[in-house]
């Protein structure tokens, strides 16, 4: 395989926990090399969120999700002379990412205006939960209460009128997430933008303005009607039949997208007279009809079992799939054959299992071929290559400065 994209390019993280450190996984793997900043004798917060461990090490199933490609350095930088190692580091770095609090670096130096006098190409990227500016900015930000505020929990859950109705959270920290790739895609873009002009950006992301973004048809559904999206439960708000449906023995998601498709699942089903109903002639008037379509189709999936209609509706060019746990998932031969599960040589003697990075280039799957670091795993190499001398590491150690 040719260089990956991002081969020469050295990212320093003071990031940590989630959204940082998903943003620099993605940019290992695309090739850029990340020096993970970590504090001594504690690290990443993630490294003790468990159970469950990786077997055979201190390592928490979380903090393996978002950091392999990596190298860990455990450095105070709340002392003079951490703060200026993390200067020397600097100077070969392109990238420097952090989410501290707005200003929570300035009293340390590392903060933008303190270093773009002296990098004037460097590119800075912070993120927070409310960004640089306005009447929150002073706040953490957490994901969970971000999908609250951003209006995400508004959207997601059964509608109030049913049983077990109400806001529920995503099963994944997705502003979190979805902030990881917008900043991985804004300091791209920013390198980008260096070749051209030869000077730095300062990237300022915050979760509450990614999940705002990330709304998509439902924010611009309120824009445009000035009615508030309600909780549907699995349904869709656009399109009529999009939502899981039980059954004679599970459940079953169908995924209707235009009428053709509607008509051939009626013909599939033996229901015929349904496409034929004006009511349900178009995606408009189904979902104007809604609550009349819904119970017709509820009587006629639930006649079958699931691995039936997964059958007859895939023959018959209708999209629909199951409901899989993550047991079912990774023993998927489509998610087998791309190669969406792999292991990677840990440290500790043994194997790492990884996720898959999606993104493939010329059909090579961009995965960084080192697992997560153990904390301050490449303390001393890193340090050595920046001109210090193995004496001068062991005194650092002493200090407790390094570990």
């Amino acid at each position: 395989m040719s260089p990956k994209p991002l081969k020469g390019i050295r990212v320093l993280d003071l990031s940590r926990v989630l959204a940082g450190p998903w943003c620099s996984q993605q940019l290992a793997d695309l090739g850029a090399e990340v020096i993970k900043i970590e504090r001594p004798g504690r690290g990443d917060d993630t490294r003790a969120w468990g159970p469950p461990w990786l077997e055979g090490s201190t390592e928490a199933a979380y903090y393996l999700s978002a950091n392999r490609g990596k190298s860990s350095v455990a450095i105070d930088i709340a002392r003079p002379e951490g703060q200026q190692l993390i200067k020397q580091l600097l100077q070969d770095c392109d990238v420097l990412l952090e989410n501290f609090k707005v200003g929570g670096l300035k009293r340390y130096g590392l903060d933008y205006d303190s270093l773009k006098a002296d990098r004037p190409d460097l590119i800075y990227c912070s993120i927070t939960g409310f960004g640089q500016d306005g009447p929150y900015a002073h706040r953490a930000g957490y994901d969970f209460m971000i999908q609250g505020m951003g209006g995400l929990m508004s959207l997601t859950g059964q509608p109030d009128s049913q049983p077990g109705g109400g806001p529920v959270k995503v099963g994944v920290a997705f502003a979190d997430i979805f902030t990881g790739m917008y900043a991985a895609n804004a300091i791209m873009a920013a390198l980008f933008a260096r070749q051209q002009s030869g000077t730095g950006t300062h990237i300022d992301l915050a979760l509450l303005d990614v999940q705002v973004a990330v709304l998509a048809n439902q924010s611009m559904n309120y824009l445009c009607s000035g009615q508030p999206p309600t909780r549907l439960g699995n349904a869709h708000p656009n399109i009529v039949p999009y939502q899981a449906f039980a059954t004679l023995d599970g459940h079953l998601i169908l995924a209707v997208g235009n009428d053709v498709q509607f008509g051939r699942f009626c013909a599939t089903a033996g229901c015929q007279e349904v496409a034929a109903d004006p009511r349900f002639a178009s995606n408009q008037a189904r979902v104007e009809h809604r609550d009349s379509l819904v119970p017709l189709l509820q009587a006629c999936l639930a006649t079958r079992t699931t691995a039936d209609w997964l059958s007859a509706l895939e023959t018959a060019g209708v999209p629909c799939g199951p409901i899989n746990n993550l047991q079912q998932v990774f023993d998927d031969p489509q998610v087998q054959h791309r190669g969406l599960q792999f292991d990677l040589p840990h440290p500790s003697g043994g194997t790492a299992p990884m996720v898959g990075n999606p993104i493939r280039f010329n059909g090579q799957a961009l995965n960084a071929n080192s697992a997560p670091p153990t904390l301050g795993q490449h303390t001393d190499q890193v340090l050595l290559q920046l001109g210090l001398s193995a004496e001068d590491c062991h005194r650092l150690r002493q200090q407790g400065l390094i570990a």
